[in-house]
Parts: structure tokens; C-alpha cells; sequence
């Protein structure tokens, strides 16, 4: 029952078998009732999950005709004499039932926004957005794969379905920030001069050239930062009202979940000991781009298997072409500029949305 202590979301425990057996019978051979009171925050989830199984729940059987027959017959007769022995009239009670299920239906409905409202921390993307005077791009995306966003510097996202992210035509401050809603692996190209910031919710995080993951979805409790390559710093934003005392240091393999509720921050320092965010790592974060003379094509396939993008290129003139490198601390648009000169001062590539076309003569 450890893998119980990694549960961060209602369908975790709804997933478990002892939990629904605690829940819908009592019986309760791994003592749910005292793990959840050891910790508030988690004892505010599991009685969620709670109601949510007691909502659902709806008899396996049918009653049969006769059963369902007898029930009426019997429901009819107590308000038959109902209506005899009362004054009020029948009409009249019909009211008050109606008026007594709708007045029990509104005090559910109140009380369950009440706790969705009180449990949704105070600042969301819109928020931050709003609050920035200088014109913003923003792009969401609605398809169901991620899509492939460049940005002025030479930064790539890779955004996710459900995600937004707004962000400057060209940055032009000291600092280079976008807002994020959702989930982004973000490729930052180097300048020392001109840090890199994305806000998400509550967190900040900071870097100077980088890959990394921020996942910060509105209707989550938890903001998660995964680093691939690179380090990153991570704070609560100070708008959240209540800061982090000091600023987290990511190294590669290395995250750190953040709740958005209390901004209590948990670092995890090897990614590979975290079943729950190692196995939803993508094909981005898995792959390595070090090569060391390996065939062109083979170069490009593995980008298109990391970022989803479709490559087209000459396979005829690159057939022979090797080439040794690393890539791995690069954005995307380096990646493709270090491959292009490799080939020769000919070679140049174009990005248009999930689409990439490069154009050769052939290699040097």
C-alpha cells in the first residue's frame, strides 16, 4: 500500500480497490481512516474522492416487476391516506415535496462549488496575462498531439493538447517571459543577458538556457517542473500572496512538484526513483541527440519522434552524409542550423507549424 502515499488526484484513489471497499462497506483492513488524518492536505483529498464514490454509486440490480409493482402500490397508499388525514391538499404536498428536493438539491450543488471554489488557488493564466501592458501573442491548442511553437529567440515550445501560451512577438526587455496554462517543454536558447521566465500560476520558473517541462493545468492542485538538460530556478510567484522562502535549484533529472494551495514546494532529486512523472516522460525527454556518425536521415527521424514534426528532406542527396554531434543543450532551430551547415553552405530549413522542409545539395 505505499504506492498510496504517490496518489495526487481523485481518480488515483478511485482506481483502488481498497479504497472502494473502505468507502461502500466500511471494512477497512488497510486503515484508511488513520492514513488520511496523518495529513490534512491529503485528508481534504480523500474525502473527496469519498463523495465522489458515494455520488456514483448506483445498485447492480434491477428490481424485478413484481418488487417495483408492490413499491408503488404501497407508495400510492400512504399518500392516499396522507391526503384523507390531512387538511392540506394533495396539490399542496406535491408542492412541498418538489419545494423540499430542490431546496436539498441547491445545498449539494452549493456546498460542492463552495469546495471547488475554496480549494482553487487565487492566480490563473488569465490573470497574469492581464496584467501585462506590452502586446501579447497567444496560441492554444485544441488538436489532440502536441504542437510545435518557435519563438523570436530561437526558443521552441512543444505544447500540449488543452495548453496555452502567451507570449511577445519579439522579446524586447531585460527579461524574456511567457505564461503558460497547461503543459510545455520548453528548448531555451542561450543569452546570459536576457533570462528566460515562465509563469504558471503560482510558480516562476527561471532559466538561462535549458530544457524543461512545466506542467501547470488550472484544474490540478499540483504544478510540476521537470528538468531534462541544463538547471532552472523555481519560486512561487509574489503575487500568489505567500512566497517560498528562496528560490529551488533543478539540475538535469531532477523536478519538483509544487500545491498550488499551500505552495508548499516537494523536490524530487532523481526522476527516476518517481514512478508517477518517469513513466509519462515523453519522447522529448527519453531520447538523447548525441551522435556520433550516424547517417543524416537517421538524425532526422529521431527529431520527428521528439517533437512530432514531419521532415521533409532530399533522401536521395543526403543518403551518404554522416555526421558526428551533440545536440542535446540546442532548441530546435539550432538543431536544424548545426545540421544545415554540417551539410554545406547550401543547405537551409524552413518551419512551417508541424511541418519542417530542408533543402541540400548534398554533404561536405
Amino acid at each position: 500500500m505505499q504506492q498510496r502515499n504517490q496518489y495526487r488526484s481523485i481518480e488515483d484513489f478511485l482506481a483502488d480497490d481498497s479504497f472502494k471497499a473502505w468507502v461502500l462497506t466500511g471494512y477497512d483492513p488497510d486503515r484508511w481512516e488513520v492514513w488520511a488524518v496523518e495529513n490534512p492536505q491529503r485528508a481534504a483529498l480523500v474525502e473527496e474522492a469519498r463523495n465522489w464514490w458515494l455520488a456514483m454509486q448506483v445498485p447492480d440490480t434491477q428490481p424485478s416487476t413484481e418488487v417495483t409493482s408492490a413499491a408503488l402500490q404501497d407508495t400510492w397508499q400512504k399518500i392516499w391516506q396522507a391526503e384523507e388525514a390531512a387538511v392540506v391538499p394533495l396539490w399542496r404536498w406535491w408542492r412541498s415535496v418538489a419545494a423540499l428536493l430542490l431546496l436539498g438539491g441547491g445545498l449539494s450543488l452549493a456546498w460542492y462549488l463552495y469546495n471547488k471554489t475554496s480549494r482553487t488557488p487565487g492566480i490563473s493564466y488569465s490573470d497574469l496575462v492581464e496584467e501585462v501592458a506590452s502586446p501579447m501573442l497567444e496560441r492554444t491548442n485544441e488538436t489532440d498531439r502536441p504542437v510545435l511553437i518557435s519563438l523570436s529567440d530561437g526558443s521552441s515550445v512543444l505544447l500540449q493538447p488543452d495548453s496555452k501560451l502567451s507570449y511577445p512577438a519579439n522579446f524586447v526587455d531585460d527579461e524574456r517571459r511567457v505564461f503558460l496554462s497547461g503543459e510545455g517543454f520548453f528548448e531555451i536558447s542561450k543569452n546570459p543577458d536576457q533570462p528566460f521566465l515562465v509563469y504558471a500560476n503560482e510558480v516562476v520558473t527561471k532559466v538561462v538556457d535549458t530544457s524543461f517541462r512545466v506542467k501547470a493545468y488550472a484544474d490540478q492542485p499540483d504544478i510540476e517542473v521537470v528538468v531534462r538538460t541544463g538547471k532552472v530556478n523555481v519560486s512561487s510567484n509574489s503575487a500568489a500572496g505567500t512566497s517560498h522562502e528562496g528560490d529551488v535549484l533543478l539540475l538535469p533529472n531532477q523536478g519538483i512538484r509544487i500545491n498550488r494551495e499551500s505552495l508548499a514546494f516537494e523536490k524530487i532529486d532523481d526522476l527516476t526513483q518517481e514512478n508517477q512523472i518517469s513513466q509519462k516522460l515523453s519522447n522529448i525527454e527519453r531520447l538523447s541527440f548525441e551522435f556520433s556518425d550516424v547517417p543524416v536521415a537517421q538524425i532526422f527521424r529521431t527529431i520527428e519522434q521528439a517533437y512530432l514534426v514531419e521532415i521533409d528532406f532530399p533522401i536521395e542527396k543526403l543518403r551518404n552524409c554522416y555526421l558526428t554531434t551533440s545536440l542535446n543543450d540546442e532548441p530546435l532551430a539550432q538543431k536544424l542550423k548545426i545540421i544545415c551547415t554540417s551539410l554545406g553552405p547550401n543547405a537551409s530549413y524552413q518551419i512551417e507549424g508541424n511541418v519542417i522542409t530542408v533543402t541540400a545539395e548534398g554533404c561536405n
